[in-house]
């Protein structure tokens, strides 16, 4: 069996979504606010002309990782925010790239910074960074009893479907009220 390769863009495409998504503008999950907006890119702009992009979602990312831990952290689990350490190395030498090419990502952050969507995946569908098939995946995802995460059904396995799934089960939370998505770890 061949292992399907990670697209890194849409790893990042996915991950400034649900970041944005989770600021305290929108879904109140992260004590974050707008700053994947147009009030970060002012803020951040002058500081940073060329990357202030890059800027703005490392931090929102920071931010919605270390909320997400205080909300649920499993052992031997990966969430969003916590990727086995060979794709989170793979994603920093990306970022490297991604820096270099800041000007491909423009279009990109500036629709991030405006909409106002309040269903997730009708989102993460609008930006096409899922599939009509992980939309339907998703829908048989459920909480945990006690509210604070969500359970993906199979072992991960670092697919882009993987990724897909531990983002739509961010739509299982709701405003004020994260779950975090998270899976069990396969043999990444």
């Amino acid at each position: 069996m061949t292992q399907e390769i990670l697209n890194y863009d849409r790893l990042l495409k996915i991950r400034l979504i649900v970041a944005r998504f989770g600021e305290m503008d929108i879904a109140k999950w992260w004590n974050t606010k707008g700053q994947l907006g147009r009030l970060g890119a002012t803020a951040i702009r002058r500081g940073f002309p060329r990357t202030h992009f890059f800027a703005q979602a490392r931090s929102v990312f920071a931010v919605a990782g270390q909320r997400s831990r205080e909300v649920f952290d499993p052992p031997d689990c990966v969430t969003l925010w916590n990727l086995p350490q060979a794709i989170e190395e793979e994603f920093e030498v990306k970022w490297e790239h991604w820096l270099d090419h800041a000007t491909e990502w423009t279009s990109f952050f500036q629709l991030l910074e405006t909409f106002q969507e309040t269903d997730l995946k009708e989102i993460l569908a609008s930006f096409k960074v899922v599939t009509t098939k992980d939309i339907e995946l998703s829908s048989r995802l459920r909480r945990t009893a006690e509210g604070r995460a969500v359970l993906l059904p199979d072992l991960f396995s670092g697919t882009d479907q993987d990724i897909a799934m531990l983002a739509l089960g961010f739509a299982r939370g709701e405003p004020g009220a994260l779950a975090v998505p998270y899976s069990r770890r396969g043999h990444t």
